[in-house]
């Protein structure tokens, strides 16, 4: 498996403006994915990863993201099936990982296991 460094993408426009019309400006408390996104942005950046991974073979999914998906899994108690759940139907998650409505959707629980859950 190999690994090419890449920022993450920015939340999608329609996930963004989802978030913006939920949250933003109506005292409700913003979900922890949220503000990471807004606070720390890129937070595990993938050149962080790049000596753990080969120059050659398929490319594999974001390793910073799927640390950030970790974290989220660990803090919201979850399975890894749980997790991969979110990642594919919490719009929170979703603009945290900087996905759209469909790019979440072709991610399966193989993606985000850790282990057994």
């Amino acid at each position: 498996m190999s690994m090419q460094p890449r920022p993450w993408p920015e939340p999608a426009p329609e996930v963004s403006g989802a978030i913006a019309a939920m949250y933003r400006g109506r005292g409700r408390e913003v979900p922890l994915a949220v503000a990471v996104r807004d606070e720390l942005g890129e937070l595990f950046a993938d050149e962080e990863f790049a000596t753990a991974f080969g120059a050659e073979g398929k490319p594999g999914w974001s390793p910073g993201r799927l640390a950030l998906i970790t974290v989220l899994q660990r803090v919201e108690n979850l399975t890894d099936r749980q997790a991969a759940d979110a990642v594919r139907r919490d719009l929170t998650w979703k603009y945290a990982l900087g996905l759209g409505w469909i790019t979440a959707a072709s991610i399966t629980a193989c993606s985000v296991s850790s282990g057994p859950g």
